[in-house]
């Protein structure tokens, strides 16, 4: 593989944890992050979420959560969401705090709330390398369902941007590509840091 990727939504939970489980299966150099100032999980009631600092272990919440109400975070889809996570790394990571995973060729986000908030932190960031870095926005919704198929989308869109000799001269034919295929438009933007 030839690029660095990184998938972005606002918990690191559900969408970009499932993007990056199939990258990862695929053999890509993938990390993932969120850009929310806290984690947040469903709750019993939507006025009652489960809300985590980043860097708490998946392990840790899904004990906890398995030790509050195991029926229901096993059928919201939430155990089984936590325990897919706790295989492909530790703990949530915030976007904002991942300049020491160093540099990115790539980046995915699948909310275009997130994509602003990467391009906003990428242009605050200091420029020191000026390398280029490609932010995609693939719209997905924040569902279990969903999730799955923006997963797979994602890794079709990477595996696209793999055949390329150079993204930077030929991606606006690899985004044409994809949304006629799969009849989703992106967004995109180049940013340098």
């Amino acid at each position: 593989m030839k690029y660095r990727y990184a998938m972005v939504c606002s918990s690191n939970q559900n969408r970009s944890m499932e993007a990056h489980s199939i990258l990862k299966k695929q053999g890509f150099d993938v990390c993932s992050y969120g850009t929310g100032t806290h984690v947040k999980l469903p709750g019993p009631s939507l006025r009652e979420p489960n809300v985590y600092d980043f860097g708490t272990p998946y392990k840790y919440m899904f004990e906890e959560l398995r030790r509050k109400d195991p029926e229901l975070y096993k059928r919201n889809g939430i155990l089984p969401m936590l325990k897919r996570n706790l295989s492909v790394k530790l703990a949530p990571q915030r976007w904002q705090d991942n300049a020491a995973d160093g540099s990115f060729d790539i980046v995915l986000t699948f909310e275009e709330k997130v994509f602003d908030m990467v391009i906003e932190d990428l242009h605050n960031r200091d420029q020191v390398l000026l390398k280029s870095v490609l932010v995609i926005n693939l719209e997905v919704k924040d569902n279990h369902e969903e999730a799955a198929v923006g997963g797979r989308l994602a890794l079709d869109l990477c595996e696209q941007i793999e055949t390329v000799e150079s993204w930077e001269d030929s991606i606006d034919d690899v985004i044409a590509s994809f949304e006629s295929k799969h009849r989703r438009k992106l967004l995109y933007s180049i940013s340098f840091y």
